[in-house]
């Protein structure tokens, strides 16, 4: 038998789950607790029960990625056979997926304001990624160099979605540029 703790935690599983395809779908628009309970097939006040409000619905999604990133990151860090440069890309290329393959998700997980619970996980993620930039370049400089690699993969993003960074126009790619952008990184 299933206990009510139990009950509560599959319902909120599948309003995330429901609300995360439809933003998939559609975006931050199409995403309404209606539509919400009706997919994740409860009750029209059971998204009530689980979150405030569309805005905590949405930042709960947000949460999420952002702990699947920190995971992520996590266990490349921890990885004592990966060299640091190879960890760092494939942090990187994991928000580059998720910008190219959920774009609507990637804007959320960056949008203002942000919910606490939102910049908690999004704060557990930069934590390894600062750690492993640190073997790279020091510690006197990681954040310097994280700031630059993250916005040259938001950068990246928005160029590829606004279709400007073609091979055509550049003669070069994202994952060039990424490879270019760690190759420069001074050693520490």
């Amino acid at each position: 038998m299933i206990s009510r703790v139990e009950s509560a935690a599959a319902t909120r599983r599948s309003l995330l789950d429901a609300a995360a395809a439809l933003l998939n779908e559609g975006g931050p628009e199409a995403v309404t607790l209606r539509e919400v309970g009706s997919r994740a097939g409860v009750s029209r006040g059971a998204p009530y029960r689980h979150f405030h409000d569309k805005d905590d619905l949405l930042a709960a999604i947000a949460a999420e990625a952002w702990d699947r990133l920190a995971d992520e990151a996590v266990a490349l860090s921890a990885d004592p056979a990966r060299p640091a440069h190879d960890k760092l890309r494939d942090m990187l290329s994991g928000m580059l997926t998720i910008g190219r393959e959920k774009p609507h998700l990637y804007r959320l997980m960056h949008r203002a304001p942000a919910a606490e619970e939102m910049l908690r996980a999004a704060a557990r993620s930069q934590d390894p990624f600062l750690t492993v930039l640190s073997d790279l370049v020091g510690p006197d400089r990681a954040h310097h160099y994280g700031a630059l690699l993250l916005t040259s993969v938001h950068g990246i993003l928005g160029m590829e979605a606004s279709g400007q960074l073609s091979r055509e126009k550049w003669r070069t790619d994202a994952d060039e540029i990424l490879e270019t952008l760690l190759g420069a990184l001074p050693a520490g």
